[in-house]
């Protein structure tokens, strides 16, 4: 299994209280296919810099860290393009954890 980051772009438009749900929702897709999830980091909201439409101005922020395989990497691009509670996904290969530093 290989260690990913994915960054999520959530559709928050018209329901600002769901954030929580959502954030579980994609955490469980994740797991769904046999990810480990490492970490969850909410940001925050977000406005676009570049508004395509006027409904989606703004997102909320989630970059979740895990490992599972490439195999999976695929079907989750595929899921979360027909989620309409994740606006945008992006998957990239995560860095190795730093060692802690040793001390004097």
């Amino acid at each position: 299994m290989k260690r990913y980051e994915g960054l999520f772009i959530l559709n928050t438009a018209g329901r600002e209280e769901g954030v929580k749900e959502m954030v579980d929702r994609v955490s469980a897709e994740i797991t769904s296919l046999g990810g480990q999830i490492e970490t969850v980091q909410k940001m925050d909201k977000r406005a676009f810099s570049r508004v395509a439409d006027k409904k989606h101005s703004a997102g909320f922020y989630v970059n979740i860290i895990f490992a599972a395989t490439p195999a999976a990497i695929a079907q989750l691009r595929h899921r979360f393009a027909l989620s309409e509670d994740v606006f945008r996904a992006l998957f990239t290969t995560a860095p190795a954890p730093k060692a802690p530093a040793p001390a004097a």
